[in-house]
């Protein structure tokens, strides 16, 4: 008899750093814990109590860097308590980079606690080794798979793919707030400060933010980018897309007319950077990912 997450009773769970549409999330049974951050003197819930647009308006507004903190595994045992009740005999639990945040390691302490309360519920904790729309993109694609009765096998398999096939490149207005949130190197944040030098980040294997690459002037970084994205995935290629954006809409719309031209886009979707990746990638920050889909 199936239950109410499919065949095997999979729940899928992550965090608000994976930047996933509220309607996207609730369609899919996706339940997101959320991150916080600290901005103007006040906490707020990422993406509940602080939506993306709310967060770039107050960040005009002050001269602080705001900073961000990690679900506690209280928190997160929470989470998995409702979803045991709710009818989930087992649980993919997708999170951000363990190299950029300890909320994976909060998720594994919570596993512990709830396996141990709950002897038939199986735990599994994914390390996306990536951050915004790169996690969204591996958990929609294993919601999906788990709605169509895939065992948790098949569907860590599933996010496996993702990662390891993801073409993720991203321009930001300056390495500034990467620097100062620890996420990058000082020598590497210097080179943003160079006279119209715009950086070009990625994400590496080990789920660390990196300088790829640099350009002179907008428009060369710009090309840049997609050169990048066509290193990993050819021209051409079947994939599905995003155009991740911090407050930058309109320029979203015309990058992913450009990933249109380049690539046969099976599904395409414009991302608002979330109040706790913006806080360490900046506003201004633009960027495209692809996954070429299986034949």
């Amino acid at each position: 008899m199936e239950g109410v997450f499919g065949v095997a009773n999979v729940k899928i769970i992550t965090d608000s750093t994976a930047d996933i549409p509220k309607n996207l999330a609730e369609e899919l049974g996706i339940s997101v814990i959320p991150l916080k951050v600290h901005v103007g003197g006040e906490s707020y819930l990422d993406g509940v109590t602080l939506s993306a647009a709310e967060f770039y308006e107050k960040l005009r507004a002050t001269e602080e860097l705001p900073t961000t903190s990690q679900p506690s595994p209280l928190d997160f045992a929470e989470v998995y308590r409702g979803a045991i009740q709710e009818g989930a005999t087992e649980i993919l639990s997708i999170h951000l980079s363990s190299a950029l945040s300890g909320t994976y390691q909060s998720a594994v302490l919570a596993k512990g606690m709830i396996e141990e309360e709950h002897p038939g519920v199986t735990i599994t904790v994914f390390d996306s080794k990536t951050a915004t729309y790169s996690i969204g993109m591996i958990v929609v694609a294993v919601a999906r798979a788990a709605k169509q009765g895939k065992k948790m096998d098949e569907l860590v398999a599933i996010a496996e793919y993702y990662r390891e096939n993801q073409a993720l490149a991203a321009l930001v207005d300056t390495l500034e707030y990467l620097q100062k949130g620890g996420r990058i190197g000082k020598a590497a944040a210097l080179v943003g400060s160079l006279l119209s030098i715009k950086p070009i980040i990625s994400i590496n294997d080990d789920g660390e933010v990196y300088a790829i690459d640099k350009a002179r002037g907008k428009n060369k970084a710009v090309s840049r980018v997609f050169e990048l994205l066509q290193e990993k995935v050819p021209a051409g290629s079947t994939v599905t897309a995003a155009v991740l954006h911090a407050d930058r809409k309109e320029q979203a719309e015309e990058w992913m007319d450009k990933l249109k031209a380049i690539y046969d886009v099976q599904e395409a979707n414009l991302i608002e950077i979330g109040p706790v990746i913006g806080t360490h990638a900046g506003p201004g920050t633009i960027g495209c990912l692809v996954v070429p889909l299986k034949a």
